[in-house]
């Protein structure tokens, strides 16, 4: 497919950063080993593949604002467009050496989400859609899955972790859904999670509590993909992080299950 401007520039950007994230990945497995243990150096990686894509993506579009999970928000001097980057979508599979992490692109104008990219250097999956032009995977179209019975479908979720998200609620939620499904996944990253719901590899997902740069780029796959995403109350997706998508049918059994239990 012929890509626009604006996502060659995307493009190039995510597979300079990625290029270096894959190089660190194969240095995970000498570190696991070491008491210290890879943490500090997957830190380091993160930040070092968000400079990267700062660098590249300014100087492109020199002034377009930028919004990352590691340098926080960089005000440019054009106030209607604004980067929202994660350099590293699944930093805790990425620190013990699973390949399901992604670098997450979006760009909003004035508010509204109009190009999305999530790359996976470890397999070299590149997922792309810009508004009203479609959603892609390497160059094959996407479209969520089509099944209209829940109890056909396999749904992605999150799970909280120790210090973090309400416990109470996903043990809740999970009880109330994995009885009517033909399937729960976990897989760790949340952006892969929304592109793989673009592609139809899995018919649902939702998570509480994430963040603009996590769901971003996923919102626009989906809806290119003909799905639909949103918040589970009906909210700004991009504010209260609590997202729930599938095809118009999953989505809408989704919510009723999720929406009353809080």
């Amino acid at each position: 497919m012929l890509q626009s401007a604006l996502m060659n520039v995307m493009v190039k950007a995510a597979r300079r950063a990625g290029r270096s994230l894959k190089r660190d990945l194969g240095e995970i497995e000498h570190l696991q080993v070491s008491m210290k243990g890879p943490a500090n150096f997957v830190s380091l990686a993160d930040k070092r593949a968000e400079e990267m894509l700062y660098t590249d993506l300014s100087k492109a579009r020199p002034g377009y604002g930028f919004i990352g999970e590691e340098g926080g928000t960089r005000i440019g001097d054009d106030k209607t467009h604004t980067w929202i980057v994660d350099p590293l979508d699944g930093t805790t599979n990425f620190l013990h050496g699973i390949p399901q992490f992604a670098i997450s692109i979006a760009l909003a104008r004035e508010g509204v989400i109009i190009a999305g990219l999530i790359y996976n250097p470890a397999n070299d999956e590149l997922y792309i859609a810009e508004r009203g032009k479609g959603a892609f995977l390497n160059d094959t179209r996407l479209r969520v899955a089509g099944r209209k019975q829940l109890n056909e479908c396999v749904i992605a979720c999150g799970l909280p972790h120790i210090g973090r998200g309400d416990h109470e609620l996903s043990r809740n939620e999970m009880t109330s859904i994995q009885t009517k499904v033909a399937g729960l996944r976990r897989f760790g990253a949340a952006s892969l999670d929304l592109a793989f719901v673009a592609a139809g590899r899995l018919d649902g997902y939702w998570e509480r509590n994430l963040q603009s740069w996590d769901v971003a780029a996923g919102i626009i796959m989906i809806r290119e993909a003909g799905g639909v995403v949103g918040d589970i109350h009906g909210g700004e997706l991009l504010k209260t992080g609590n997202v729930v998508c599938g095809n118009e049918f999953v989505h809408g059994e989704l919510v009723k299950i999720l929406k009353p239990l809080g």
